[in-house]
């Protein structure tokens, strides 16, 4: 297998992507920020677009994906991808009036050169919707299962080296926290912060990468603690008020950079 052939970052999305798209859905009021952090661009580069969840189907879009399993999961209509990555971009400087990137930081072999292509390729803003990875020790799925948390940790960047190396060659750097709400449909770990049920259900697992790198015996240990304590109540005790909880300002975050 050549380095090209191997995934492109820690989970192999040929073998473990197939479902993604179906459980990875874009939210539509996550999205409606998106597109607001892209402004006026008519243009627009998407990097680690997996399915394309997230990408604007107002202005012209094109996409960058290194798994096949993944871009076959693309919509019938979505904007053309190419197999590339984000280190290695191949188009040139300032080509497009912004590029976007959500939830793919953390799979990319160099952080520091992809967000650095983003911001060469971009004449406008660079948009990442990432996750501040400690904040993630809040929710209570850190009780349940420590190490899926803790390789979260590990595989994001942190928010400050994302704001440093973008701030290269911009004006300015925001970083807004993203609420999640209750009905989330795009089902990563926080989405379920009030529908505990959810990580049962193998799919769900399955398009969790974190979860997919963590260790299977603590894994299944953890889930039979949380189907115990969810058959008995003491998952509602301890952690029910969020059953009701509109949204969580949790670590969901859109950082945007103006060139």
């Amino acid at each position: 297998m050549t380095a090209r052939e191997r995934p492109a970052g820690d989970v192999d999305y040929e073998r473990h992507g197939a479902g993604y798209a179906a459980v990875r859905r874009p939210d539509p009021r996550i999205a409606a920020r998106v597109h607001a952090a892209l402004g006026v661009s008519r243009t627009v580069l998407n990097v680690g677009a997996g399915a394309g969840s997230y990408e604007p189907d107002d202005r012209w879009v094109l996409a960058v994906e290194p798994s096949a399993a993944m871009r076959a999961q693309r919509p019938r209509g979505a904007a053309p991808a190419l197999d590339a990555t984000a280190e290695h971009l191949p188009f040139d400087d300032d080509t497009f009036d912004a590029a976007m990137a959500t939830v793919t930081v953390h799979q990319w072999s160099d952080v520091d050169r992809g967000l650095r292509e983003l911001r060469r390729v971009s004449r406008g803003p660079v948009v990442v919707l990432t996750f501040d990875a400690p904040v993630l020790r809040r929710l209570w799925l850190a009780d349940y299962l420590p190490e899926a948390v803790a390789a979260e940790e590990e595989r994001f960047p942190t928010i400050d080296r994302l704001t440093r190396v973008l701030a290269e060659g911009s004006t300015d750097v925001r970083v807004d926290v993203v609420p999640v709400p209750l009905d989330c449909v795009d089902g990563f770990g926080e989405a379920f912060y009030g529908r505990p049920e959810a990580f049962l259900r193998p799919e769900v697992r399955a398009a969790t990468s974190a979860l997919l790198l963590a260790d299977p015996g603590a894994m299944r240990s953890g889930l039979d603690r949380l189907e115990a304590d969810l058959a008995s109540g003491a998952w509602d005790r301890a952690y029910g008020h969020l059953r009701t909880q509109p949204e969580l300002h949790g670590a969901l975050r859109l950082v945007t950079a103006h060139a």
